[in-house]
């Protein structure tokens, strides 16, 4: 039977409209998949900085994504993870065996960790002062006064090194007991041993450099990205007489004895995949751009193999 042209004309056009129904729902499915809502982190004051500035190349690439930010060291973020407080854990070190246990009574599955930069933890003195190098077993001698790495006696004035300070004491300066750093320091640099009581302990590295910069006397340990002019870092002699100096190579390879990776931990279930927000995020920081951010902010950008083997783990794209 022939159509009439009016007829004709009508199932064009409802043809058309049905072909224009199917080839819109792709992109309306990918307009569903941009990545909105804010990502909340609690954790690290040394990845505060880097966190920050990955939040604002977010927010650049997708405007509909906030990262609220709460910098409260990194022994806060397992337990606000734990509790369901914070979608975002950074942490200057790994979670503990106890941190891990009450994170998996709580939800039945270990959480979700991801190396995103590298960095090391730099003895520092006063630019002028004399010091260049010095063993860690003397470093042990000068902030622990339980001496467990092997020195005999206690370290208290700079002439016990045989520099010409006479009658000066060392003033002391760390981190808090919530950093990463105060525990890396103990585990690494004191054997495990504890702090001198008369430790001045600041809530961040820029503290510790501010108040080492200050005083000839003083010495304190501090991430590398806030290092300023004011301080010197010193080499650091191990117990086989090599001499080790914190720069990116020695970071990278692993060989100076105060390097450290830095973390972000998820709570995510075995099985199911990265929310949006935290997909883009985690894209981003294990990106070339991303990792170009961690070296300019002082930091040590993370190895191709190691970037390649998590952004597979993660699902993510080459």
């Amino acid at each position: 039977m022939r159509l009439s042209p009016w007829r004709l004309s009508l199932r064009v056009a409802l043809a058309c409209l049905a072909l224009l129904f199917v080839q819109g729902q792709p992109q309306a499915q990918a307009r569903n998949d941009i990545p909105t809502g804010t990502l909340g982190t609690v954790g690290s004051d040394t990845l505060a900085g880097l966190m920050l500035r990955w939040g604002e190349q977010l927010t650049h690439h997708y405007p509909g994504v906030r990262l609220q930010l709460q910098v409260s060291g990194s022994a806060s973020a397992p337990p606000a993870l734990t509790a369901g407080t914070t979608r975002l854990g950074p942490m200057s070190r790994p979670m503990t065996d106890e941190e891990r246990e009450a994170f998996m009574a709580r939800h039945g599955y270990p959480p979700l960790e991801v190396e995103v930069a590298r960095d090391a933890l730099a003895v520092v003195v006063h630019r002028h002062h004399p010091l260049d190098v010095l063993p860690l077993e003397a470093l042990d001698a000068i902030f622990s006064r339980t001496r467990r790495c092997g020195a005999e006696h206690a370290i208290d004035r700079w002439e016990q090194l045989g520099l010409d300070f006479p009658t000066r004491r060392i003033e002391l300066h760390g981190r808090n007991l919530a950093s990463g750093s105060y525990g890396l320091f103990r585990q690494r640099a004191l054997c495990d041993g504890q702090y001198r009581c008369r430790l001045n302990e600041h809530p961040g590295s820029a503290a510790v450099v501010a108040a080492v910069t200050e005083s000839l006397d003083a010495i304190g340990y501090a991430g590398l990205n806030h290092l300023t002019p004011g301080v010197k870092a010193l080499g650091l002699v191990d117990a086989e007489g090599a001499l080790h100096t914190p720069d990116t190579e020695s970071v990278q390879r692993g060989d100076y004895p105060l390097g450290r990776s830095l973390y972000l931990y998820l709570n995510l279930p075995p099985g199911e995949v990265l929310p949006a927000p935290e997909r883009a995020f985690l894209d981003l920081v294990l990106s070339p751009q991303g990792q170009e951010t961690v070296a300019s902010l002082g930091f040590v950008a993370l190895p191709e193999a190691t970037l390649s083997r998590q952004r597979h783990d993660l699902g993510l794209a080459p």
